[in-house]
C-alpha cells in the first residue's frame, strides 16, 4: 500500500526550514491549497426528503390510488379521511427518522485536538483542523499523529501502530533508515501515521500528507460510500411489503369476479367494495409502529452502552448468525500481561490479574528470588504507571507497563526505586538491536546494567545465569528448551539480564551478562469475553476470531475463548492468498473449516466476510481500528469499539459499543430478536386484522350482502382497534428466552409460516364471527347503518383483545405479567373509549356513519369478542405443544 499518492508529496524547497517551519503566508497557500485536515461529513438529508421518502411504499400506492378513486365517485369525506391518515403516518415517519439523523449526526462529530508545531520559527499548538502538509510537528510520548508525517528526527521513538495494521506491540521509529515509501505500513520506520498513538520517545517531522490524503485518510475515503450491504430488516420488509401488497391485489380481483359472478352490484358499488377491501387489508399503521419499535430498542441498546448510528440497525444485531470479531481491544484488552515468569532453575511462577492494574499476585514459592528479576524491568524502563481519577492510567510502551505492573504485584514501589536507582545512561529500545537497557547506580554502589529483550539476542549476551547459590555458567540448552514451552503456548517471551558496571557507559558493556529469567506476556482475554462468546453459542450464533497476530498467539487467545480445539483448522493469509488463485470456490472452502483467522490483512477480512455472506450468513463485524473498517462496511452489521475506536471505525460502524465491552454485544444480540419479536407481533396483529376483514368482505360478497364497512370505517378501524396497539405493543418486554432461540435463518421472510398460521387461525375466526353477526342483523331486518355501527364495535373489540393476546406467540395471556407493558394495558380502554365518544361526536359520527349502542348490545358484543379469546388460547396451548415436542427431538440429536 502505497504511503501517499506522488502529487500529495511535499518536496523539501517548500520548507524555508526544517527548525523554522513554514510562515503564515506559506500556511495560507498551503491551506488553500490541500484543504482542511479533516475527513469530509456527508450532509444530513433534508425533512423535506425525509417527508417525501415515507410516500415510497406499495402500500402508499394503493391507498393514493384508492383516494383517487374515491374522489372520482365523490365520495370526498373518504378521500380526505383516507389522505389524512397517509399524512399522518408520513409525520410520524418523518418526525422519528429526522430524530434518528440527528442524533447519528451527534456521534460524527469529532472533538478537536491539537497539535505542536513550528512556524515561523517559533513552537505553537495548533488545532489538528489548521495542520497543512510542510509543517514542521513535534511528537512527544502521548500524542496521537495528526497526519501522514516523514520524520528527520527521532530519539527513542515508538508509535503503536495497531489501529492501522491490528498489531498491538509498539513499532520502534528511525529518523535516519530512509526507507521506500511502497514498503509495506509496518516497515516504514522513518514514517508516522496519522491516528497512530506515540507511545514513548520523541520526534520531529515533516507533515506529508492531510485529511484523504493519509493513510487513514484513504481507508476513511473507501468506506464512507454506500454500504455494500442492506440490513436485513430492510430486506424483509421490502419483501414482505410486496408480497402483502400483490396479495392485496390479487384479493381485489378475486372480490370483483365474485360480485361479477353473484351479481347485483353496480360499478360504482364494485369499486368502493374494492376500496374497503384495500383500505381494509393495508396495514397503514406498519411504518410508524415499525419506528417506535426500534427507537425503543435504540433506548433499551443505551442502557446496555449500545449506541444505534442507524435505526434500521438495532434489529440488524440480532439478525446476525456469525460475527467476525477483531482480537486487539476487542476479545482482549490491548494491554500486554505478564502471566508467568521462570527462573533459569525451571522454577515457574503464575501471574494473576489482567492490564494495567496492579490487582493480583505471584503465585508460587519463594517469590523473594523474583527480586532481581523484577528490578530490572522496573529499571530498565521509560513507561509510567500512576493512580490517577480513581483509576490505574499508564503511559507509555505495553511491555514497559507490563513489567511495571509485575513490579507492583510483587511489591515494589516505582517511585521509591527510580529516586534511589539514578539513571546514568539509557539504551532506547530499537527493533534491530532487540534489547533496552538502562545504566543506574544507587547511593554509595557501583553502576549496575540492567537489559531486558528477546531471548535470542539476550541468549548472546549472557556468561552466566542466575543459580540457587548465585551465578553459574549459562546452560543455553536449557532456557531454549523452556522458551519453545512458552513460545508454543503463544506467549511473547521478554528476557532479562544484569551486571555490574566498570564505567558510565552502557553500550561498552553488553558482555558477560547474568541471565535473570523470562517473562512470558500476553495480550489477556477481557473478562467478559468468554462468557460472552459462549452466550453467542448458545443463542446459535458462530464467532470467528480475525487477527493480524501470529497463528501461535491467535490459537492461544481463541484455545482461551473456546474458539479452538485440537484439530481445528487455523487459516493464515498467506493461506487465503493461495486459495484466492484457484477461485472463490476454494476460498469459500477454507473459511468455511475455520473460526480461527490470523496474519490477515485488511483487504483479506473483507474476502473472510464477503465469503461468509455468500455461504448464506448474516455477518456482524466487530472492531475499534481502522484495519477493521473496509470489512465492517462490507458485512450487514458493523460494530466499533467506543474507548479506543478510531474516527474511521465509528463512522463506517452500525453500532458502537460505549465500553469497549464484547458483552455488550451479546446484549445487543438480545435487545435486537426483542425488537424483532415485537416487530412479528405488531405485523401478526395487522395482517390478522386485515385478514379478517378481507374475510368479511368476500363472504359478503359471496352472499349477495350489502358492503359490511364503509370505506371511512375501515380505516377508523385501523386506526382504532390497531392505531394505538400495535405502538404499544412495540413495548413490551422480553420474555426472557430469546436467546434460546435459533437465529432465523438469513432466507426467512418476515411473513414466514408462524405468522400465516397466527394469521390464518386469528384472521379466520374473527372475519367468521363477524360475518356470522353482520348476517344475522341483516336477516333480523336491522338497517344497513345499525348492523354495520354493530359489527365494526365487534371488530374493534376484537383489535383490543387481539392486541392484549399478541403479547406472546406461545404464552398464554394470563401467563404474562399484566402491568409489564402499561403502554398496551392503557392503549386498550383509550381505543375502547375514543370509539365510544366518536358514537356523540357530532359531525364525526356523521362521518363515520356512528350511532350509540345499549350497554346490553356491548355485552353481548364483548361476549362474542371473549369467544375469540378461547379459541386463541387453544391454539396457544397447541403451540406450546408441538413446541415442546421439537426440542425433545433436537435435544435427542444432539445427544446422539
Amino acid at each position: 500500500m502505497n504511503s501517499v499518492a506522488s502529487s500529495d508529496i511535499i518536496s523539501e524547497p517548500q520548507i524555508v526550514s526544517r527548525y523554522s517551519g513554514l510562515n503564515n503566508e506559506q500556511v495560507v497557500e498551503n491551506l488553500a491549497k490541500y484543504g482542511p485536515n479533516r475527513l469530509p461529513v456527508p450532509p444530513l438529508p433534508s425533512l423535506l426528503s425525509i417527508f417525501l421518502r415515507q410516500f415510497l411504499s406499495p402500500f402508499i400506492y394503493i391507498l393514493l390510488i384508492a383516494a383517487i378513486a374515491s374522489l372520482v365517485l365523490s365520495q370526498i369525506p373518504n378521500a380526505i379521511f383516507i389522505l389524512a391518515v397517509l399524512l399522518l403516518n408520513a409525520a410520524i415517519g418523518t418526525i422519528q427518522e429526522h430524530s434518528a439523523q440527528r442524533a447519528a449526526a451527534a456521534l460524527r462529530e469529532m472533538v478537536k485536538g491539537e497539535v505542536r508545531v513550528i512556524r515561523n520559527g517559533e513552537s505553537c499548538r495548533i488545532d489538528v483542523e489548521e495542520l497543512v502538509p510542510g509543517d514542521v510537528v513535534l511528537l512527544s510520548s502521548g500524542d496521537k499523529v495528526p497526519a501522514d508525517i516523514e520524520l528527520y528526527e527521532s530519539f527513542n521513538l515508538a508509535v503503536d501502530e495497531s489501529l492501522l495494521t491490528g498489531e498491538s506491540l509498539a513499532v520502534a521509529k528511525n529518523a535516519k533508515n530512509a526507507v521506500n515509501e511502497e514498503a509495506p505500513l509496518s516497515d516504514q520506520v522513518n514514517r508516522c501515521f496519522a491516528g497512530t498513538i506515540i507511545t514513548h520517545g520523541r520526534g520531529r517531522g515533516i507533515v506529508k500528507a492531510t485529511a484523504l490524503s493519509t493513510q487513514l485518510g484513504r481507508i476513511a475515503h473507501e468506506v464512507t460510500g454506500k454500504r455494500l450491504s442492506e440490513p436485513p430488516l430492510m430486506i424483509r420488509i421490502r419483501k414482505f411489503t410486496y408480497q402483502v401488497a400483490l396479495g392485496i391485489i390479487i384479493a381485489i380481483m378475486l372480490l370483483v369476479g365474485i360480485m361479477l359472478v353473484r351479481g347485483g352490484y353496480n360499478t360504482e358499488g364494485m369499486v368502493m367494495m374494492a376500496i374497503g377491501l384495500a383500505v381494509s387489508t393495508i396495514p397503514e399503521g406498519l411504518p410508524a409502529a415499525l419506528t417506535v419499535a426500534l427507537a425503543i430498542g435504540m433506548r433499551r441498546m443505551a442502557k446496555h452502552n449500545v449506541i444505534i448510528r442507524k435505526l434500521v440497525a438495532v434489529e440488524s444485531l440480532g439478525s446476525c448468525t456469525y460475527i467476525c470479531s477483531d482480537k486487539t481491544g476487542t476479545l482482549t484488552v490491548n494491554q500486554l500481561t505478564i502471566r508467568e515468569l521462570v527462573l533459569p532453575n525451571g522454577r515457574s511462577y503464575s501471574v494473576t490479574g489482567e492490564g494495567v492494574a496492579p490487582g493480583g499476585e505471584i503465585l508460587g514459592e519463594n517469590i523473594e528470588s523474583l527480586h532481581q528479576l523484577c528490578v530490572t524491568g522496573l529499571l530498565a524502563n521509560e513507561s509510567h504507571l500512576n493512580y490517577s481519577g480513581g483509576e490505574w492510567v499508564s503511559d507509555g510502551d505495553i511491555v514497559d507497563v507490563a513489567f511495571l505492573v509485575l513490579a507492583k504485584k510483587l511489591g515494589l514501589s516505582l517511585t521509591e526505586y527510580r529516586n534511589n536507582h539514578k539513571q546514568l545512561d539509557l539504551i532506547p529500545y530499537e527493533s534491530e538491536r532487540a534489547f533496552a537497557g538502562s545504566l543506574n547506580r544507587s547511593q554509595g554502589d557501583q553502576p549496575h546494567l540492567y537489559i531486558k529483550g528477546s531471548p535470542e539476542r539476550l541468549l548472546e549476551m549472557c556468561s552466566f545465569m542466575e543459580g540457587q547459590n548465585g551465578p553459574e555458567p549459562i546452560n543455553r540448552e536449557l532456557i531454549n528448551e523452556q522458551f519453545e514451552r512458552l513460545a508454543s503456548m503463544g506467549y511473547r517471551i521478554i528476557a532479562l539480564g544484569h551486571r555490574q558496571a566498570n564505567t558510565e557507559n552502557a553500550t561498552n558493556q553488553l558482555g558477560e551478562l547474568i541471565f535473570l529469567g523470562m517473562a512470558a506476556m500476553i495480550d489477556p482475554l477481557r473478562p467478559e469475553a468468554n462468557e460472552a462468546i459462549q452466550r453467542c453459542k448458545y443463542g446459535g450464533v458462530d464467532v470467528a476470531m480475525v487477527t493480524g497476530d501470529h497463528p501461535t498467539t491467535a490459537k492461544a487467545i481463541a484455545t482461551d475463548l473456546g474458539l479452538y480445539k485440537t484439530g481445528d483448522a487455523i487459516v493464515t493469509g498467506p493461506m487465503i492468498k493461495e486459495a484466492s488463485l484457484l477461485g472463490q470456490k476454494a476460498v469459500n472452502e477454507l473459511i468455511q473449516q475455520a473460526h480461527v483467522f490470523a496474519r490477515i490483512e485488511p483487504r483479506q477480512k473483507e474476502q473472510i466476510v464477503k465469503s461468509l455472506m455468500d455461504q448464506g450468513h448474516l455477518v456482524a463485524v466487530t472492531g475499534d481500528g481502522v484495519n477493521d473498517a473496509p470489512a465492517m462496511r462490507q458485512a450487514n452489521v458493523g460494530v466499533a469499539m467506543g474507548k479506543r475506536g478510531t474516527d474511521v471505525a465509528k463512522e463506517t460502524a452500525d453500532l458502537i459499543v460505549t465500553d469497549d465491552n464484547f458483552s455488550s454485544i451479546v446484549d445487543g444480540i438480545e435487545q435486537g430478536r426483542i425488537v424483532y419479536n415485537n416487530i412479528r407481533k405488531v405485523i401478526a396483529l395487522l395482517i390478522a386484522t386485515g385478514f379478517s376483514a378481507l374475510l368479511l368482505f368476500l363472504l359478503t360478497a359471496l352472499f349477495g350482502y350489502a358492503m359490511p364497512l364503509t370505506a371511512v370505517q375501515l380505516l377508523w378501524l385501523n386506526l382504532i382497534a390497531n392505531g394505538l396497539q400495535d405502538v404499544a405493543l412495540a413495548f413490551e418486554p422480553k420474555e426472557g428466552n430469546e436467546l434460546e432461540q435459533a437465529p432465523r435463518s438469513p432466507k426467512e421472510p418476515i411473513f414466514e409460516s408462524h405468522i400465516i398460521q397466527h394469521v390464518l387461525v386469528t384472521g379466520t375466526v374473527m372475519g367468521l364471527l363477524a360475518f356470522s353477526v353482520y348476517s344475522y342483523l341483516i336477516n333480523s331486518g336491522i338497517a344497513i347503518e345499525e348492523a354495520r355501527n354493530l359489527t365494526l364495535m365487534l371488530m374493534v373489540l376484537f383489535g383490543n383483545i387481539h392486541a392484549l393476546s399478541s403479547r406472546s406467540e406461545t404464552r398464554s395471556i394470563f401467563s404474562i405479567r399484566f402491568l409489564s407493558n402499561p403502554f398496551l394495558v392503557l392503549a386498550v380502554p383509550i381505543a375502547q373509549c375514543i370509539h365510544i365518544a366518536a358514537m356523540y361526536i357530532p359531525g364525526l359520527n356523521t362521518i363515520l356513519e356512528l350511532s350509540p349502542i345499549t350497554f346490553t348490545q356491548w355485552l353481548i358484543l364483548a361476549s362474542i369478542a371473549i369467544l375469540f379469546l378461547v379459541i386463541e388460547e387453544i391454539h396457544k396451548i397447541w403451540l406450546r405443544s408441538s413446541n415442546r415436542t421439537i426440542r425433545a427431538q433436537k435435544q435427542i440429536a444432539l445427544q446422539t
